[in-house]
């Protein structure tokens, strides 16, 4: 764990010296997780504009893909760019760690609208967070973190408060329901019409699980002496598939979640706990990615198949232009094949 904190912190300090606006998300709305686990998804240039379609103009990423990057220049988009579990480990260096955003950042500065960094995600205690940072998330006035972690996440928000960036967390009511069926109420974590529950402390009603996950999180936050932080969703989501004993994970399902997610953030919702505070969110994700591991759910919780075709109904529509191949296309491909075809004779003959 304390290896954990001290490589982060390097890191966060080059991208402080780097730029405030680097670690800083602006507007809200409904963002998207764009993640490219699959070997069937189109072209970064046709996902462009696929997303303006979907009038979407936040994007997260789970690295700094120059495809991406350059794809969505000029587009007022703006993304949240990672840095990969996989480079954690040399953030270590100074060093390393300014190089990192030397190379995979500023080139994209001027065409790309870079907002937020985030350094890992879900690995101990670096961001994003998933909700296994909390030891106490019910009721949501009681919310506490971890004690193994806490001395940790202290440096962290102290980085927080002091450069005005968001905390960020993946949260999924989904989980929770399939863990405990006949305990959590579907319409609960649905954000359908439902009795709520109410924090016995605040007296506040919650309607959702999500939003009582959130405030859960404020309430930890502030239990280590910050009060000046905002707590957005990074993730979220519900599958349209699943293994068998995944619980929930319908189309159906999944269309509800989604569609009245959208429905409560265009209303500019805050949650109970910050009613003046819109929620901010990044749904998990546009394509269903087939090649991620795990059950079977992990490779179903796109909005879109591939094909720019919805998984369900949520009450948009967008467009995936078609591919376009050129009488030049074809003949530069002919010319690459009789290429390689005149290389392999020559290496069996010569």
């Amino acid at each position: 764990m304390a290896a954990c904190s001290s490589l982060l912190f390097p890191l966060l300090l080059v991208l402080l010296t780097f730029s405030d606006s680097s670690v800083e998300v602006h507007g809200l709305g409904v963002g998207i997780n764009y993640g490219q686990i699959a070997n069937n998804l189109p072209s970064p240039t046709r996902v462009s504009h696929l997303l303006r379609s979907l009038n979407i103009s936040r994007v997260k990423l789970y690295d700094a893909d120059p495809n991406v990057l350059v794809a969505f220049s000029n587009t007022n988009v703006d993304f949240i760019i990672g840095l990969g579990n996989e480079y954690l480990q040399n953030m270590t260096d100074p060093i390393k760690a300014q190089t990192w955003v030397q190379q995979r950042v500023q080139p994209y500065l001027t065409r790309t609208r870079i907002t937020c960094i985030t350094v890992g995600n879900e690995v101990s205690v670096t961001t994003a967070h998933s909700l296994d940072i909390l030891s106490v998330s019910f009721p949501p006035s009681a919310g506490a973190f971890r004690q193994d972690i806490g001395e940790y996440l202290h440096g962290i928000l102290n980085f927080h408060a002091q450069v005005k960036s968001p905390f960020l967390i993946n949260a999924y009511p989904y989980f929770a329901y399939k863990d405990s069926p006949n305990e959590v109420p579907l319409d609960y974590v649905l954000f359908q019409p439902n009795q709520g529950t109410m924090d016995p402390f605040t007296n506040l009603k919650y309607d959702n699980m999500l939003y009582a996950q959130v405030d859960a999180v404020y309430s930890a936050i502030k239990a280590i002496g910050h009060t000046d932080i905002e707590v957005r969703v990074s993730e979220t989501g519900w599958p349209s598939k699943g293994d068998e004993n995944e619980v929930g994970a319908t189309p159906e399902n999944a269309g509800l979640y989604n569609g009245n997610l959208f429905k409560r953030v265009e209303q500019r919702q805050g949650t109970p706990a910050k009613p003046n505070v819109p929620i901010d969110i990044y749904v998990f994700a546009l394509f269903n990615e087939n090649l991620k591991t795990g059950p079977a759910s992990e490779r179903n919780y796109g909005l879109f198949y591939p094909d720019g075709t919805l998984v369900y109904n949520i009450g948009v529509q967008g467009y995936l232009p078609e591919l376009i191949y050129s009488s030049a296309t074809k003949n530069n491909g002919f010319l690459v094949c009789s290429l390689l075809i005149l290389a392999m004779t020559y290496l069996i003959f010569s």
